[in-house]
Protein backbone atom coordinates (compact mmCIF):
# COMPACT_ATOMS: atom_id res chain seq x y z
CA UNK A 1 0.00 0.00 0.00
CA UNK A 2 1.25 3.54 -1.07
CA UNK A 3 0.82 6.22 0.93
CA UNK A 4 0.58 9.38 -1.19
CA UNK A 5 -1.78 12.39 -1.70
CA UNK A 6 -4.22 14.41 0.40
CA UNK A 7 -4.97 12.56 3.89
CA UNK A 8 -7.28 14.61 5.74
CA UNK A 9 -6.63 14.83 9.79
CA UNK A 10 -10.48 14.17 10.87
CA UNK A 11 -12.48 15.71 13.52
CA UNK A 12 -14.41 14.03 15.54
CA UNK A 13 -18.11 15.69 15.27
CA UNK A 14 -20.40 15.89 18.61
CA UNK A 15 -23.61 16.60 19.11
CA UNK A 16 -25.13 17.21 22.47
CA UNK A 17 -22.18 15.46 24.22
CA UNK A 18 -22.22 12.35 21.96
CA UNK A 19 -20.51 11.43 18.79
CA UNK A 20 -22.47 12.63 16.04
CA UNK A 21 -22.88 9.92 13.03
CA UNK A 22 -24.81 12.21 11.03
CA UNK A 23 -22.40 14.82 10.82
CA UNK A 24 -19.14 12.45 10.60
CA UNK A 25 -21.08 10.85 7.33
CA UNK A 26 -21.51 14.16 5.54
CA UNK A 27 -17.48 15.03 6.49
CA UNK A 28 -16.97 11.51 4.89
CA UNK A 29 -18.84 12.17 1.73
CA UNK A 30 -17.19 15.33 1.19
CA UNK A 31 -13.82 13.94 1.31
CA UNK A 32 -15.05 11.03 -0.78
CA UNK A 33 -16.61 13.40 -3.27
CA UNK A 34 -12.98 15.51 -3.19
CA UNK A 35 -10.69 12.44 -4.44
CA UNK A 36 -8.93 12.35 -0.93
CA UNK A 37 -6.48 9.76 -0.77
CA UNK A 38 -7.53 8.48 2.87
CA UNK A 39 -8.85 9.97 5.99
CA UNK A 40 -6.81 9.41 9.45
CA UNK A 41 -9.43 9.24 12.52
CA UNK A 42 -8.68 9.83 15.94
CA UNK A 43 -5.80 11.30 15.22
CA UNK A 44 -5.06 15.01 17.48
CA UNK A 45 -7.50 16.22 15.33
CA UNK A 46 -9.96 13.95 16.42
CA UNK A 47 -9.81 14.69 20.20
CA UNK A 48 -8.98 11.57 20.68
CA UNK A 49 -7.37 11.88 24.47
CA UNK A 50 -11.07 12.94 25.67
CA UNK A 51 -12.57 9.82 24.04
CA UNK A 52 -13.44 6.61 26.25
CA UNK A 53 -12.18 3.41 24.82
CA UNK A 54 -16.22 2.67 24.14
CA UNK A 55 -16.11 6.26 21.78
CA UNK A 56 -12.85 5.10 20.23
CA UNK A 57 -14.00 2.03 18.93
CA UNK A 58 -17.25 3.38 17.94
CA UNK A 59 -15.64 6.47 15.79
CA UNK A 60 -13.26 4.48 14.41
CA UNK A 61 -15.97 1.36 13.57
CA UNK A 62 -17.91 3.75 12.18
CA UNK A 63 -15.46 5.61 9.64
CA UNK A 64 -14.51 1.99 8.84
CA UNK A 65 -17.65 0.86 7.80
CA UNK A 66 -18.41 3.86 5.81
CA UNK A 67 -15.32 4.64 3.98
CA UNK A 68 -13.06 1.52 3.71
CA UNK A 69 -12.69 0.02 0.09
CA UNK A 70 -13.25 3.82 -1.27
CA UNK A 71 -10.52 5.92 1.19
CA UNK A 72 -7.24 4.41 2.92
CA UNK A 73 -8.60 4.71 6.67
CA UNK A 74 -5.32 5.23 9.05
CA UNK A 75 -6.50 5.21 12.76
CA UNK A 76 -4.50 7.31 15.23
CA UNK A 77 -3.28 4.55 17.73
CA UNK A 78 -0.36 5.64 19.94
CA UNK A 79 -0.12 6.59 23.74
CA UNK A 80 2.60 7.02 26.11
CA UNK A 81 3.26 3.46 26.79
CA UNK A 82 4.81 0.98 24.43
CA UNK A 83 1.90 -1.86 25.52
CA UNK A 84 -1.04 0.09 26.01
CA UNK A 85 0.16 1.67 22.24
CA UNK A 86 0.22 -1.99 21.21
CA UNK A 87 -3.17 -3.08 22.79
CA UNK A 88 -4.97 0.42 21.04
CA UNK A 89 -3.19 -1.08 17.66
CA UNK A 90 -4.78 -4.25 17.96
CA UNK A 91 -8.03 -3.01 18.54
CA UNK A 92 -7.99 -0.60 15.75
CA UNK A 93 -6.91 -3.38 13.75
CA UNK A 94 -9.57 -5.65 14.20
CA UNK A 95 -11.79 -2.95 13.40
CA UNK A 96 -10.53 -3.15 9.88
CA UNK A 97 -8.35 -0.15 9.90
CA UNK A 98 -6.14 -0.23 6.60
CA UNK A 99 -3.22 1.27 8.40
CA UNK A 100 -1.88 2.95 12.25
CA UNK A 101 -0.86 6.46 13.07
CA UNK A 102 1.26 6.18 16.09
CA UNK A 103 2.62 9.36 17.84
CA UNK A 104 5.96 9.77 19.50
CA UNK A 105 5.38 8.89 23.18
CA UNK A 106 4.56 11.97 24.81
CA UNK A 107 5.44 13.51 28.23
CA UNK A 108 7.78 10.53 29.70
CA UNK A 109 10.66 12.25 26.65
CA UNK A 110 12.33 8.92 25.74
CA UNK A 111 15.55 8.81 24.51
CA UNK A 112 16.08 8.25 20.30
CA UNK A 113 17.16 4.46 21.58
CA UNK A 114 13.57 4.77 23.46
CA UNK A 115 11.79 5.84 20.19
CA UNK A 116 13.69 3.05 17.88
CA UNK A 117 12.69 0.38 20.33
CA UNK A 118 9.25 1.40 20.89
CA UNK A 119 8.30 2.03 17.05
CA UNK A 120 10.37 -1.56 16.51
CA UNK A 121 8.11 -3.02 18.72
CA UNK A 122 4.88 -1.68 17.84
CA UNK A 123 5.52 -2.97 14.35
CA UNK A 124 6.62 -6.44 14.70
CA UNK A 125 3.36 -6.93 17.70
CA UNK A 126 1.00 -6.09 14.92
CA UNK A 127 0.25 -6.71 11.07
CA UNK A 128 -0.16 -3.67 10.01
CA UNK A 129 1.46 -0.73 7.88
CA UNK A 130 2.36 1.81 10.76
CA UNK A 131 3.17 5.40 9.88
CA UNK A 132 5.35 7.34 12.43
CA UNK A 133 3.60 10.31 14.03
CA UNK A 134 6.27 13.58 14.76
CA UNK A 135 4.53 16.33 16.42
CA UNK A 136 6.78 17.74 19.18
CA UNK A 137 5.02 20.88 19.98
CA UNK A 138 2.27 18.45 21.55
CA UNK A 139 4.34 15.49 22.84
CA UNK A 140 7.60 17.32 23.79
CA UNK A 141 9.84 14.91 22.05
CA UNK A 142 11.29 14.96 18.83
CA UNK A 143 12.31 11.79 16.92
CA UNK A 144 15.05 12.54 14.39
CA UNK A 145 15.66 12.06 10.76
CA UNK A 146 18.51 9.25 11.74
CA UNK A 147 16.19 7.20 13.61
CA UNK A 148 13.47 7.84 10.90
CA UNK A 149 15.67 6.31 8.61
CA UNK A 150 16.58 3.34 10.77
CA UNK A 151 13.20 2.56 11.17
CA UNK A 152 12.48 3.33 7.85
CA UNK A 153 14.28 -0.29 7.45
CA UNK A 154 11.85 -2.25 9.19
CA UNK A 155 9.18 -4.21 7.97
CA UNK A 156 5.85 -3.07 8.64
CA UNK A 157 7.36 0.89 9.14
CA UNK A 158 5.87 2.71 6.17
CA UNK A 159 6.30 6.25 6.71
CA UNK A 160 6.00 9.31 8.63
CA UNK A 161 3.73 12.20 9.62
CA UNK A 162 6.23 14.65 9.74
CA UNK A 163 4.63 17.57 12.28
CA UNK A 164 8.06 19.53 13.62
CA UNK A 165 7.37 21.89 11.46
CA UNK A 166 10.76 21.91 9.60
CA UNK A 167 11.06 21.38 6.17
CA UNK A 168 15.04 20.34 6.73
CA UNK A 169 13.52 17.29 8.84
CA UNK A 170 11.47 16.14 5.41
CA UNK A 171 14.58 16.60 3.15
CA UNK A 172 16.53 14.91 5.65
CA UNK A 173 14.02 11.68 5.75
CA UNK A 174 13.55 11.63 2.56
CA UNK A 175 16.92 11.72 1.67
CA UNK A 176 18.24 8.95 3.79
CA UNK A 177 14.95 6.60 3.76
CA UNK A 178 14.39 4.31 1.16
CA UNK A 179 12.19 5.18 -1.63
CA UNK A 180 9.43 2.83 -0.72
CA UNK A 181 8.77 5.13 3.07
CA UNK A 182 6.20 7.66 2.44
CA UNK A 183 7.28 10.91 4.38
CA UNK A 184 4.04 12.80 4.26
CA UNK A 185 3.57 16.51 5.47
CA UNK A 186 1.74 17.10 9.08
CA UNK A 187 1.89 20.53 8.53
CA UNK A 188 -0.40 22.38 6.27
CA UNK A 189 1.51 25.26 5.66
CA UNK A 190 4.70 23.54 4.84
CA UNK A 191 2.53 21.13 3.03
CA UNK A 192 4.12 22.74 -0.89
CA UNK A 193 7.48 23.76 0.42
CA UNK A 194 7.96 19.73 1.91
CA UNK A 195 6.87 18.70 -1.47
CA UNK A 196 9.65 20.44 -3.44
CA UNK A 197 11.87 18.86 -0.78
CA UNK A 198 10.18 14.94 -1.27
CA UNK A 199 7.09 14.85 0.45
CA UNK A 200 4.93 12.89 -1.27
CA UNK A 201 1.34 13.87 0.68
CA UNK A 202 -0.11 15.85 3.16
CA UNK A 203 -1.99 15.05 6.54
CA UNK A 204 -4.21 18.42 6.14
CA UNK A 205 -6.38 19.54 8.37
CA UNK A 206 -7.28 21.88 5.85
CA UNK A 207 -8.86 19.30 3.95
CA UNK A 208 -11.68 18.90 6.35
CA UNK A 209 -12.92 21.92 5.14
CA UNK A 210 -11.84 22.36 1.81
CA UNK A 211 -10.68 19.11 0.27
CA UNK A 212 -11.36 19.53 -3.31
CA UNK A 213 -8.64 23.07 -2.78
CA UNK A 214 -6.48 20.34 -0.93
CA UNK A 215 -6.15 17.67 -4.06
CA UNK A 216 -5.90 19.97 -6.64
CA UNK A 217 -2.68 21.95 -4.94
CA UNK A 218 -1.76 18.02 -5.32
CA UNK A 219 -2.44 17.15 -8.39
CA UNK A 220 -1.16 20.53 -9.48
CA UNK A 221 2.25 19.57 -8.12
CA UNK A 222 2.38 15.96 -9.43
CA UNK A 223 1.43 17.49 -12.53
CA UNK A 224 4.48 19.99 -13.22
CA UNK A 225 2.23 23.01 -12.82
CA UNK A 226 4.23 25.15 -9.94
CA UNK A 227 3.16 28.15 -11.28
CA UNK A 228 -0.69 27.42 -10.34
CA UNK A 229 0.10 25.05 -7.00
CA UNK A 230 1.96 28.12 -5.60
CA UNK A 231 -0.93 30.50 -6.76
CA UNK A 232 -3.10 28.25 -4.94
CA UNK A 233 -1.49 28.11 -1.73
CA UNK A 234 -1.22 31.69 -1.50
CA UNK A 235 -5.36 31.50 -1.61
CA UNK A 236 -4.88 28.94 0.83
CA UNK A 237 -2.48 30.58 3.18
CA UNK A 238 -5.18 32.51 5.19
CA UNK A 239 -7.05 29.60 5.70
CA UNK A 240 -4.07 27.82 7.14
CA UNK A 241 -3.31 30.69 9.66
CA UNK A 242 -7.03 30.68 10.55
CA UNK A 243 -7.26 27.01 11.49
CA UNK A 244 -4.64 27.49 14.01
CA UNK A 245 -5.56 30.37 15.65
CA UNK A 246 -6.75 28.65 18.40
CA UNK A 247 -5.64 24.99 19.01
CA UNK A 248 -6.72 22.29 16.62
CA UNK A 249 -9.13 21.02 16.15
CA UNK A 250 -10.99 24.47 18.09
CA UNK A 251 -11.10 26.53 13.94
CA UNK A 252 -11.50 23.57 12.05
CA UNK A 253 -15.16 22.54 14.02
CA UNK A 254 -16.00 26.28 13.65
CA UNK A 255 -15.29 26.56 10.48
CA UNK A 256 -17.16 23.23 9.38
CA UNK A 257 -20.38 24.21 11.55
CA UNK A 258 -20.06 27.49 9.62
CA UNK A 259 -20.31 25.66 6.13
CA UNK A 260 -22.93 23.30 7.35
CA UNK A 261 -21.49 20.32 7.58
CA UNK A 262 -21.30 19.41 10.64
CA UNK A 263 -24.34 20.45 12.84
CA UNK A 264 -22.53 21.50 15.90
CA UNK A 265 -18.71 22.84 16.82
CA UNK A 266 -19.21 21.69 19.92
CA UNK A 267 -15.51 20.30 21.31
CA UNK A 268 -14.93 18.74 24.73
CA UNK A 269 -13.45 20.27 27.76
CA UNK A 270 -10.91 21.22 28.17
CA UNK A 271 -10.86 22.93 24.91
CA UNK A 272 -13.61 25.62 24.52
CA UNK A 273 -15.74 26.66 21.31
CA UNK A 274 -14.20 29.10 19.05
CA UNK A 275 -14.06 32.94 20.01
CA UNK A 276 -16.01 35.67 18.16
CA UNK A 277 -12.42 36.67 16.61
CA UNK A 278 -11.08 33.16 15.16
CA UNK A 279 -14.72 33.05 13.98
CA UNK A 280 -14.64 36.03 11.87
CA UNK A 281 -10.89 35.20 10.99
CA UNK A 282 -12.00 31.88 9.27
CA UNK A 283 -15.31 33.99 7.40
CA UNK A 284 -12.84 36.19 5.78
CA UNK A 285 -10.77 32.89 4.67
CA UNK A 286 -13.60 30.83 3.25
CA UNK A 287 -14.85 34.34 1.10
CA UNK A 288 -11.56 34.69 -0.16
CA UNK A 289 -11.96 31.02 -1.62
CA UNK A 290 -15.50 31.27 -3.28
Amino acid sequence: MRFEGIFTALVTPFFKGEFDKVSMGRLLERQMEAGVAGVVVCGTTGETPTLTAEEYEKVVGFVVAEAKGKLIVIAGSGTNSTKTTIERCKVARDLGVDALLVVTPYYNKPTQEGLFAHFAEVAKAVNLPVLIYNVPSRTGVSIAPDTVSRLAQLSGIAGIKEASGSVDAVREIVRKAPESFSCLSGDDALALPSFAVGAVGVVSVASNVVPEHMVRLWELWKAGDTKNARILDWKLAPLYKALFIETNPIPCKAALAMKGIIRSEEVRLPLLMASEATKQALEKALRALE
